[in-house]
């Protein structure tokens, strides 16, 4: 592979790593792999090995909502193994659990609350399966991406850790056109404005940047976002990439020639930094939100259930201890720059916002490779799931420790494994970049 890669003849002189103050932030780059790579990293791949984080709950048979395509994958890289009935904690399977004796008085509450607030037996079935539906609205509302049924039939537990996200062999005009319908389709961006680099059109590239740098803050942040997750994505695919198999193993590694192909400032005609600079822009963003997050996650009644008392315990210790650390980084995205000014210009923004950010989870169905799939609508799940917190500032705030009745703002277990596992992602590319530049330094000597 080595040899393979020499003769390629990469110029070494351009590195492919970006350094210095990240645009829109008060943030540089040296500042945020210290921190990720030191205090993030390791703690968050702890939680992550838990039982409660690993088991995620998909449905990867939705069908795709924007086109008719009924091709599957055949690289039986794609494929993805659910878990047996057996495989999955009893806690995860149950909505009956609380441990202390506060939280079960919140039950107590809640179900004396439902009581009284239960429909009218009298209504007949269509009002009722209205009301069910103004509340599932309800509880749609303040989300930026779609939640798969978790008690539909189709929906399977996956375990993460036995699934993991690398390269698979998807690629080529499938995978293009996924991608090719986020950016030209999802990113506010008119058909006339060609991205560059583009493989699905010619001439791109002239006066994209002209046109991103004239759009407004919230706008220009939503770009940074998806071209960050798709950063993102080819920096996992580049580092854990098939290099060699045969009867006897399979050799998993990090590709540097494909990292080149994908980041080298001179292969990309400049684009390369471009796209890692938005990667820990997308970073900051889903670091601000665990910061956030945590009065929500202080909450005496709030438990990581899994059936497990002991380690459910000592796993909410590593969350909130992870969580602290989230919030002592010093230099966290203004998210009060994003929506601010006229109250009306600013509400329709933010709905135009969450609803194309909506509409990109659900093309992930349309993805073809289930692995892909799979780790695609986890990460979008996530990024949602982020934005929604960021937005929730109100709501969090008014969340009393303790509450005899719903909190104001919820987050269900989908949501949250959703979004610890994508920082999770973000959190492993920024350490990636520091072994893909230890990689490179020792073959340019």
């Amino acid at each position: 592979f080595l040899n393979t890669f020499m003769r390629l003849n990469f110029n070494f002189k351009v590195l492919v790593f970006v350094t210095g103050t990240l645009d829109d932030c008060a943030c540089d780059v040296e500042t945020i792999d210290s921190f990720n790579n030191k205090e993030i990293f390791p703690k968050l791949q702890k939680l992550l090995s838990s039982d409660y984080f690993r088991f995620y709950k998909v449905n990867l048979n939705n069908p795709c909502p924007f086109w008719t395509d009924h091709s599957q994958c055949g690289l039986k890289y794609c494929a993805v193994k659910p878990c047996t009935e057996g495989e999955v904690p009893e806690g995860l399977k149950s909505s009956s659990y609380k441990y202390s004796e506060a939280a079960s008085q919140d039950i107590e509450e809640c179900e004396k609350a439902e009581k009284l607030g239960a429909v009218d037996g009298s209504l007949s079935d269509e009002t009722r399966q209205a009301l069910q539906e103004w509340k599932k609205h309800d509880d749609e509302s303040d989300r930026f991406c779609m939640l798969d049924d978790e008690d539909s039939p189709k929906s399977q537990y996956v375990d993460l850790l036995l699934n993991p996200e690398r390269f698979t062999g998807y690629k080529g005009p499938e995978a293009w056109r996924i991608w090719n319908s986020i950016y030209e389709e999802n990113c506010f961006k008119p058909y006339s404005v060609k991205r560059p680099l583009n493989p699905l059109a010619s001439n791109s590239g002239q006066g994209f940047y002209r046109w991103l740098e004239g759009l407004c803050v919230e706008k220009r942040a939503f770009f940074r976002l998806v071209s960050g997750l798709h950063a993102s994505i080819n920096t996992h695919l580049s580092a854990r990439y098939l290099l060699d198999e045969n009867w006897f193993e399979m050799k998993w590694g990090h590709n540097v020639s494909e990292f080149q192909q994908r980041f080298d400032e001179e292969l990309t005609e400049g684009e390369g930094p471009k796209r890692l600079r938005n990667l820990y822009f997308l970073y900051l963003i889903e670091l601000r939100a665990l910061a956030k997050i945590l009065p929500y996650f202080e909450r005496p009644a709030f438990h990581l259930y899994t059936g497990q008392r002991t380690q459910d315990n000592e796993n909410k210790k590593l969350l909130l201890e992870l969580l602290h650390v989230a919030k002592s980084f010093p230099l966290h995205f203004d998210e009060t720059a994003l929506f601010a000014g006229n109250k009306k210009e600013a509400m329709k923004l933010k709905e135009d916002f969450k609803m194309t950010f909506k509409n990109i989870s659900r093309i992930m169905d349309c993805v073809e490779c289930f692995k892909c799939r799979l780790w695609g609508k986890l990460q979008t799940q996530g990024l949602g799931t982020a934005l929604k917190i960021l937005f929730s500032e109100r709501q969090i705030e008014a969340m009393p420790n303790m509450s005899n009745t719903n909190p104001s703002f919820q987050l269900s277990r989908q949501e949250i494994v959703s979004l610890f596992n994508a920082f999770g992602r973000i959190s492993t590319s920024v350490r990636e970049l520091e072994n893909f530049r230890s990689l490179l330094s020792n073959l340019k000597q």
